[in-house]
């Protein structure tokens, strides 16, 4: 619930936000008819895992496309063989009219010619391609098997290379604005959609689990530890609090925040429901407010 508390400018702001954000999707048999779910034309992340490989990722961006969305295919570097591969990837992102990409280092535990995010983007300079916008993660938080300084040094590597940035999982929003003020401050110039994990429910959480393999299950599951920590809370969990918190960043230029990245662990439906009840409750008070 929007909480009455919130001034007209923070509600503007939250609201001006949560207006078109990226939905993520994990290519998973359910995900068409949870696609039917996005607002039309929406932007659409489509993750990649060695379970699934990169044609899972592609076919699944293919469909997207052609029903009208714009989608991000996200290319994991681990999972690409060599530069023969990578090569007929990006001809077949070029065929398709995609235009976006998201690079990030994977999972697959026997890497081929790219053993990391940094490496694939050097080679895709190289190669060339139609993409006009390439975007990397970053961590707010850390990362559970990268150290610090190596994050931040990579980031820095990859800046030439990309056009946006996107933060991992995080629930807290002091964090986030701390390490934007930091990266801004060392040099990072790279406009940031922020990752917000959307209404998941424990028990569609789990079968997702279950079905991207065994090993991708167990990623998933590690990965996601915060979230399902909160999903067995009482109350559960409920994106608005994030967004409040991180309300004074939305406004501030320097953190330039570009947009949100909805985590929807292909639960669009009630991600949607919650986000547009959300927004009609933020226009209600500033209906009242007037």
């Amino acid at each position: 619930m929007a909480r009455r508390e919130l001034d007209a400018s923070t509600r503007s702001a939250i609201a001006g936000i949560l207006a078109e954000p990226k939905f993520e999707l994990i290519p998973l048999k359910s995900v068409d008819d949870q696609a039917a779910f996005l607002p039309p034309g929406a932007t659409v992340s489509v993750t990649a895992s060695p379970a699934k490989g990169m044609e899972a990722t592609l076919e699944l961006c293919e469909r997207l496309q052609a029903r009208g969305f714009h989608v991000i295919p996200h290319l994991s570097a681990r999972m690409i063989r060599d530069r023969g591969h990578l090569a007929e990837l990006l001809a077949r992102i070029d065929a398709a009219d995609i235009d976006h990409a998201f690079v990030v280092g994977g999972d697959a535990d026997q890497p081929g010619d790219y053993p990391d995010g940094l490496s694939l983007l050097r080679a895709m300079a190289d190669i060339g391609s139609g993409l006009t916008d390439i975007g990397v993660p970053c961590y707010p938080e850390g990362h559970a098997t990268i150290p610090e300084a190596a994050l931040r040094q990579a980031l820095a590597d990859k800046q030439s290379y990309v056009q946006s940035m996107t933060t991992q999982m995080c629930f807290d929003p002091a964090a986030i604005i701390s390490w934007l003020a930091d990266r801004r401050a060392a040099g990072i110039t790279l406009p940031v959609w922020i990752g917000l994990p959307g209404v998941a429910e424990l028990h569609k959480l789990m079968l997702i689990s279950a079905r991207i393999g065994v090993a991708d299950s167990k990623r998933f599951l590690s990965k996601n530890t915060r979230l399902v920590g909160r999903l067995v809370r009482p109350g559960g969990y409920s994106p608005h609090g994030l967004l409040e918190g991180l309300a004074p960043a939305l406004a501030d230029p320097a953190a330039a925040i570009h947009g949100l990245h909805i985590y929807t662990f292909n639960q669009v439906e009630t991600t949607e429901e919650w986000r547009h009840r959300y927004l009609g409750q933020l226009t209600a008070l500033d209906v009242v407010s007037a």
